[in-house]
Parts: C-alpha cells; sequence; structure tokens
C-alpha cells in the first residue's frame, strides 16, 4: 500500500509560519503532506482541535510556535506546551500519542522547518492510516474521540492544566506547593474520570443505561460508574429516568 498521510499543521504567526515561508522561498524540498492553518500564537491552539482532526480523518497533527522565551505574546508558548501535554495524555488513552508533535520553529529556521517536515511525515508513515480516515470507522473508537474532545474542553481539566505552573512552583491556595510527580497524579487521574464522565454523557445521550449496562460498555467496575453517576447529577447532567425491576436507569438531560 501506497500510503501517503494527510497531515494537519498549526503554525504560529510570527515564527514558525515565518521558518515555513522562508523555506518556501528558499526552494527547500519536503513533503507536500502538511496542510498548514496559520494561528496567531501557537497557545491560541485548542486541544479541541487535535481531537476534531482526527475524527475528520487525519493521520497527524503538527504544533509550531516560537522558541520559549521568544513568543510575540510573552508566554503563549508556555501555554501551548501545556495545552499540548493535556492533549497527549488524553490521546494515550486511546494510543493516538505518537500522533502528534510539538516543535518550536523561529522565523530565520526554514532549514529546520524542512527538516521536521519531513521527518514527521515518515513518522506518520510508519504508524500507518488513522483507523478513522477509513468511511466506516469504528464507532466505538469514534465514540471514545468524542468523549476526549468533550473532555478536553472540560472546564476542570483547563483549571487543573492552566494552574500547574502555580501549584508546582508557588503552591495552591493553601501555599502547599505540590511537586510535579504529585500534580502529574492528581492530574492523570482527572483526565480518566472525565474522559469514562463523558463517554457516559454521549451513551446516555442516545439511550437510558443502568450502571451494569454502562459499566459493561466501558469496561470498567460498576463502583466506578456509579461514582461518576452521582458526580454527573450533582451537575445537572444526568437524572434517574426510571426503575426496572432492582437497576435504577439514568438519562441524559441538560445540553448537548
Amino acid at each position: 500500500m501506497n500510503f501517503e498521510p494527510k497531515i494537519l499543521g498549526f503554525l504560529c504567526n510570527w515564527c514558525s509560519y515565518a521558518g515555513a515561508d522562508l523555506a518556501g522561498v528558499s526552494r527547500m524540498q519536503y513533503p507536500p503532506n502538511i496542510r498548514i492553518l496559520r494561528v496567531m500564537c501557537s497557545g491560541r491552539v485548542d486541544p479541541e482541535f487535535f481531537f476534531e482532526g482526527f475524527l475528520k480523518g487525519i493521520d497527524g497533527i503538527i504544533l509550531t510556535g516560537c522558541h520559549l522565551g521568544d513568543c510575540h505574546y510573552l508566554e503563549g508558548n508556555y501555554e501551548a506546551m501545556m495545552k499540548f501535554d493535556l492533549v497527549k495524555r488524553l490521546l494515550s488513552l486511546i494510543n493516538f500519542e505518537n500522533r502528534v508533535r510539538l516543535e518550536w520553529v523561529s522565523a530565520s529556521e526554514g532549514k529546520r522547518f524542512a527538516e521536521i517536515v519531513t521527518d514527521f511525515t515518515n513518522h506518520i508513515k510508519e504508524q500507518g492510516p488513522s483507523p478513522t480516515r477509513t468511511d466506516n470507522p469504528d464507532p466505538v473508537l469514534v465514540e471514545k474521540l468524542k468523549a476526549l474532545k468533550n473532555a478536553a474542553g472540560d472546564q476542570r481539566l483547563r483549571a487543573l492544566v492552566g494552574r500547574e505552573r502555580k501549584i508546582t512552583e508557588q503552591g495552591n491556595v493553601y501555599g502547599e506547593v505540590i511537586s510535579k510527580e504529585k500534580f502529574d497524579e492528581l492530574l492523570n487521574l482527572a483526565i480518566k474520570d472525565e474522559f469514562e464522565r463523558h463517554w457516559i454523557l454521549l451513551m446516555l445521550q442516545k439511550e437510558p443505561k443502568s450502571v451494569k449496562g454502562i459499566a459493561k460498555e466501558l469496561k470498567i467496575d460498576s463502583s466506578e460508574v456509579l461514582k461518576h453517576i452521582v458526580s454527573l447529577r450533582n451537575q445537572n447532567l444526568v437524572a434517574l429516568e426510571r426503575i426496572e425491576g432492582l437497576s435504577p436507569i439514568y438519562v441524559r438531560i441538560g445540553e448537548n
């Protein structure tokens, strides 16, 4: 199979896009597989964009920005780095983390841009086509990607990621400095919880289900599902619809 990957590139206006432009005017050769979207800052790229790209059948996504310390908006690339870390952690739940990359490219690094695109394209060729690229992708994988996209937009995760540097360097509201290892542990747990909760919401949006039925589909313990149901009910996102035998049946309510 002669596989030519579809690659999406988010390039910041001030550095990496200028670097790509330099590569072009200098006639530097690199694979034509990349489709470029210019953004004003790498920090502007929302984590949800990655999941939407994969849902559309993209094989690989690369984000490039100014080198750390050179951002036109001072700390936009630091924000991009934290958001990208969240994306990779979420994608690792479905083994897609090797389909994304973050790189720093300055306006004078046309050669570096060409080399990065070449290397990433070859890397994605080794990975093979995205499972979502087919006309009939696995519906379970699609549901997982949708749940991950929704989790990436969850305010709890965004707040946690946005406060990482402050929590690990200056301390929380109680003045306690949390180690990076402990923060990573908490973040990974929050990511797992939000992914499962948003997947449950997608399930219940289609049809009402019992805790046991949800646990079977998610392949997790019923006690974990019950914990998620309680949390979602407290947020007015899930309600008890009826009782079948001894089993409560829950339904999705609120906004889609």
